[in-house]
């Protein structure tokens, strides 16, 4: 799935394209899964061109999940077979077969379909820099996940409670049950006023677009706020996520301990220009991967 130019969600077309090699130090994967990002809009609209200038025509996916069908010269450390996950910078996953540098790469999670493990490498890894490098969550704390009901904020709610926080979030209708069941101790609606709560927080991880002032009046004073989607005024700490495959390693062991749960609705790959659409639109619930 590439886009040949800049802009709106029918400029992703399916192409046909030679399977690839793999170069030194790579290999080909057969994809098992990628997965959308919010960041993707703004790559298709050519909005992040001030970061980096597409190689036109792009292949889109900036995370993969797969199986090493065969690797390139030199030694690597997977062989034809292998179950891998990881972040791919230079996009590529939304194919059925695409090459990666092996140093990218970690082995899957034994625990969950291999499809689902595709949404780790950016949205878990965001909340389990944001918990464990800025944040620094500790037992005991309270910690406000705002923006709980979405990809990221589902892994944070999770990673706050392994870190042994008590953890507040905010969610829509739509959202909460499940919010709830992957471990916050409280929910709010933002959809239903003003956020409120009887005891301050110690922290908060500002996981939506635009200010965090109301989730901010929450916090007590020196609290830490963390944002994940730019300044976000108020003091907030933003960071960019790393691509860390030892972070990505100690969130795969996490799933299978069962300590973190993967929560992704499966899409066909050719859905993808209508996920785009649906996210543009503000009607994407979750994290959702893209099958071949």
């Amino acid at each position: 799935m590439r886009i040949h130019g800049y802009g709106e969600a029918s400029a992703i077309r399916a192409d046909e394209v030679p399977r690839p090699a793999p170069g030194p130090g790579e290999v080909l994967l057969k994809v098992a899964a990628t997965s959308f990002n919010p960041s993707d809009v703004g790559w298709r609209r050519g909005l992040l061109r001030h970061v980096a200038e597409l190689d036109l025509p792009w292949t889109l996916g900036g995370e993969v999940a797969g199986t090493v069908v065969a690797a390139g010269p030199g030694r690597v450390a997977f062989a034809p077979g292998d179950r891998v996950v990881g972040r791919v910078d230079a996009g590529g996953a939304a194919a059925e077969y695409m090459t990666a540098p092996a140093a990218d790469l970690v082995a899957a999670p034994a625990a969950i379909p291999l499809a689902h493990a595709a949404a780790l490498p950016i949205a878990g890894l965001t909340a389990w820099q944001a918990v464990f490098a800025h944040a620094r969550v500790a037992p005991g704390q309270r910690v406000l996940v705002n923006g709980a009901g979405g990809g990221v904020g589902r892994f944070a709610v999770q990673l706050a409670k392994h870190a042994g926080a008590y953890v507040v979030a905010t969610a829509g209708p739509r959202s909460a049950a499940a919010v709830r069941q992957l471990g916050a101790d409280r929910v709010l609606d933002y959809t239903s006023g003003p956020l409120t709560l009887d005891e301050p927080v110690d922290t908060l991880l500002h996981l939506v677009p635009g200010p965090a002032s109301g989730a901010a009046a929450l916090v007590r004073p020196g609290g830490a706020a963390v944002s994940v989607t730019g300044p976000a005024g108020v003091g907030a700490r933003h960071f960019v996520v790393r691509n860390d495959t030892a972070d990505l390693a100690a969130l795969v062991a996490l799933v299978d301990a069962g300590a973190v749960r993967v929560d992704v609705t499966v899409r066909p790959l050719a859905d993808l220009a209508d996920v785009h659409r649906e996210a543009e639109a503000g009607t994407l619930r979750g994290k959702t991967v893209l099958v071949p």
